[in-house]
């Protein structure tokens, strides 16, 4: 029997790679270039599958034009907002993401993030490689101590626990905002909000791990900002659409806050670029889930999930 199609949108790690070509007629982009939607239409003509990422936008239009052979969307990505799933549900294509694999890389990014911003890791960095260290100075460069402070955690899913487990090894007090309270033995001691407006007056850190909806979108705006306390730090390792661009980057400005930790942005690639001349941003692109073993886990989630639908199973991931 002929082996089934799968389309893929951009370059896999080289072990998932091994594995599409091993079950399936893999349809590649080994080059990795990023492919505007009417390419992606033009190669998926005949194809059982296709294994988009983030970067594709997979608009009720472009569903619409998909050829009948596709009838399961494997997304490379534990969000799946850049899919239209009630397009694919008319359409009859089933819709798969990639979650739990990305629990602890997401976290460590946040850590990596929280410290960065709040030690002016950048800057020292800079420092170095400019050649304009010129001294241990008793003022030089001095930022934010972390150890022993209250952190505030937007959103208690499976990344936003991870980052409590890590905080508490820092000796942080926790507070979170979530739709669900956690039982008191995963609470282990965190002060709940039900509404996140209460838990914002209470954190030296927020770091936000929600996903982005239309509810949660710009949700860190000007009014939300000004209930924080001075001189407070912002991490966004979730999606950038979470935080209003304009109103962060006044704050950061005005000293309102004390640094930003962001690891996405609204528009990405193309970011505000109010960004760029912040002294107190700590920016990284998207870094989030990239470690070699994440992103193997994520592709192998992506062929599990089309190894059960071709053999007329459930997905395990299923979204739509």
């Amino acid at each position: 029997m002929s082996k089934r199609i799968v389309l893929v949108t951009r370059r896999v790690p080289e072990a998932v790679t091994a594995r599409l070509e091993r079950d399936y007629e893999a349809r590649l982009n080994r080059e990795d270039r990023l492919l505007d939607g009417q390419e992606v239409l033009a190669r998926a003509a005949g194809a059982d599958a296709l294994i988009p990422c983030p970067t594709d936008k997979l608009t009720a239009q472009f569903i619409d034009q998909l050829p009948a052979s596709i009838r399961v969307i494997a997304t490379f990505s534990v969000g799946y907002e850049h899919i239209d799933l009630a397009a694919a549900k008319r359409r009859g294509i089933v819709v798969t993401n990639t979650p739990e694999v990305l629990t602890d890389a997401t976290a460590d990014c946040t850590m990596l993030l929280l410290l960065g911003a709040a030690r002016r890791a950048h800057e020292g960095e800079r420092m170095i490689r400019e050649a304009t260290w010129t001294a241990w100075a008793p003022t030089g460069l001095l930022g934010v101590h972390v150890t022993g402070k209250r952190l505030g955690i937007y959103g208690m899913g499976r990344i936003g626990k991870a980052v409590a487990r890590r905080a508490r090894g820092f000796d942080m007090t926790i507070h979170y905002s979530d739709p669900v309270r956690l039982s008191p033995e995963i609470e282990a001691g965190a002060i709940y909000h039900a509404d996140p407006n209460d838990m914002l007056p209470h954190c030296d850190f927020l770091t936000i791990h929600s996903p982005s909806t239309p509810e949660t979108y710009h949700f860190l705006n000007k009014e939300r900002i000004a209930r924080l306390p001075d001189g407070a730090i912002v991490v966004n390792a979730a999606r950038g659409t979470i935080v209003d661009d304009g109103a962060l980057i006044a704050a950061l400005k005005s000293g309102k806050l004390a640094a930003a930790g962001l690891d996405v942005f609204e528009g990405e690639p193309n970011l505000n670029p109010g960004y760029r001349p912040l002294q107190n941003t700590f920016l990284l692109p998207h870094l989030g889930s990239a470690t070699v073993e994440t992103r193997n886990a994520m592709g192998f989630k992506c062929l599990d999930n089309l190894d059960a639908f071709f053999a007329k199973r459930e997905p395990p991931d299923r979204v739509a």
